[in-house]
């Protein structure tokens, strides 16, 4: 095999995690208003049913910089993977209420670690000049995995004894494979050096991804590594990283204020909201689904040739003006045809094109090899921190304000996120993760 086939073959295996990711985050979606009836939740109860997952990714993604610095990066990616299988087992066949909220807790565990590890790995295999396509796979997996998701739940609903339990432990399944395939990739060669001084190791790793530049590249990261310890300042909230922790905690707070995991959770109770039947609903979820995936392709394939700052600058633009239209026809009731759904289509399409085609690719660039699994592990941790206080609340919010103010908020918070791209956010395509470094990176 040849070394592209290689590191792609690694990407995608890592990249699976983004799969699981996905699917776990929108499957809850098929099945909340299902299990609400069931165990007879109270809007807190039920609000803690859909969320529980979130406040697990939290705990994931605040935590899994630390296996992923200790063990490596392969490692932590198997333990995920076996994660996903135990949740999905567990939720399925879940007794009660306080069995399936542990077993889904531990799924947003994985979930929380894996957008930490996952993008990483693909950042420090992959070659410069095509480093954006390889670690947006990730986001392409993650809307992928949503887009089956909803599929499934429709699929699924008309099971006649309990739906619910296959629509969550089918994903068993992709977990069992994604545990076998993990296995065969090798560690990340930057993690060798940086954290073990494993040179050698590191050196035949590198000669697979870029044989020309394998030793340059290798020279290059003990260089940065012996410069960032004799400075002293490993510490991630340090004066010296300021840079990168403000752009990365930024970055995520906009990704979720845009509405999306509101929007992805609580799509079918939304087009309910607008007059469509159960089934439609259900429908055109998967609709949403698969506009994401496709958007998402286009930007993996472009994102290394026009730059994340374009991207997020037409995104930007393109997501203020849908959301504001979805908050006028909330305002005025005007909810004839399919004028919510394809505005939400089209809303979709911007945010997969930007927001959720740069996040993990810019995030897992602007940290140092020395901090990058704390710093993505904040960026991470803010993204989901701000997740599950969006979707906690999101229904609460939406019947005591209605469903103009709500979104009409959402929209405001993208006129603030266009003035963060025009004016901090900076250009990383095509830069070698050490030069980067260098530009970033307080001295």
């Amino acid at each position: 095999m040849n070394p592209k086939k290689k590191i792609l073959l690694w990407s995608i295996t890592a990249a699976l995690g983004g799969f699981l990711f996905g699917f776990d985050t929108a499957v809850i979606s098929g099945v909340e208003q299902t299990l609400q009836s069931i165990w007879n939740l109270n809007p807190f109860q039920h609000g803690l049913t859909v969320s529980i997952a979130l406040i697990g990714t939290v705990l994931g993604s605040m935590f899994g910089g630390i296996p992923a610095d200790k063990f490596g990066r392969k490692k932590t990616l198997f333990w995920i993977a076996v994660s996903y299988f135990l949740s999905a087992l567990g939720t399925g066949l879940a007794p009660d209420w306080g069995f399936f909220l542990i077993f889904r807790f531990l799924g947003g565990v994985g979930v929380g670690a894996s957008s930490v590890a996952a993008p990483m790995y693909i950042t420090e295999i992959s070659p410069s000049k095509s480093r954006g396509k390889m670690v947006a796979m990730f986001q392409f997996n993650v809307v992928f995995g949503i887009l089956i998701a909803y599929l499934s739940n429709f699929l699924l609903q008309n099971i006649e004894h309990e739906a619910w339990r296959w629509m969550l432990g089918i994903q068993a399944v992709p977990a069992l494979f994604y545990i076998l395939t993990v296995i065969n990739i090798p560690e990340s060669p930057r993690w060798l050096l940086v954290k073990k001084g494993a040179v050698d190791e590191a050196r035949s790793i590198l000669q697979i991804i870029d044989k020309e530049s394998a030793d340059d590249t290798l020279n290059n990261i003990i260089e940065s590594s012996k410069t960032t310890v004799s400075a002293g300042s490993v510490r991630l909230f340090s004066s010296k990283y300021r840079t990168p922790v403000t752009l990365a905690v930024l970055f995520a707070i906009f990704n979720q204020v845009s509405g999306i995991n509101a929007i992805i959770y609580y799509a079918p109770r939304i087009f309910e909201m607008t007059g469509l039947g159960k089934s439609s609903a259900l429908l055109s979820s998967a609709g949403i689904g698969l506009i994401n995936l496709t958007f998402t392709l286009i930007a993996l394939n472009i994102i290394d040739k026009f730059g994340r700052r374009n991207l997020m600058f037409v995104g930007s633009v393109g997501l203020i003006l849908t959301l504001g239209l979805v908050a006028r026809a909330f305002f005025t009731e005007d909810f004839g045809g399919l004028t919510v759904p394809l505005l939400l289509f089209v809303y979709i399409a911007f945010f997969a094109f930007s927001q959720g085609a740069v996040i993990w690719v810019f995030i897992s660039e602007i940290f140092p090899n020395e901090v990058r699994a704390n710093g993505q592990a904040l960026g991470s941790f803010t993204h989901w921190i701000m997740a599950a206080i969006v979707a906690f609340s999101f229904p609460s919010i939406a019947e005591y304000f209605g469903g103009g103010i709500t979104f009409l908020f959402f929209s405001g918070m993208m006129v603030l996120q266009l003035l963060f791209v025009w004016k901090i956010m900076p250009e990383t395509k095509g830069t070698s993760l050490e030069k980067i470094e260098r530009t970033f990176v307080a001295h």
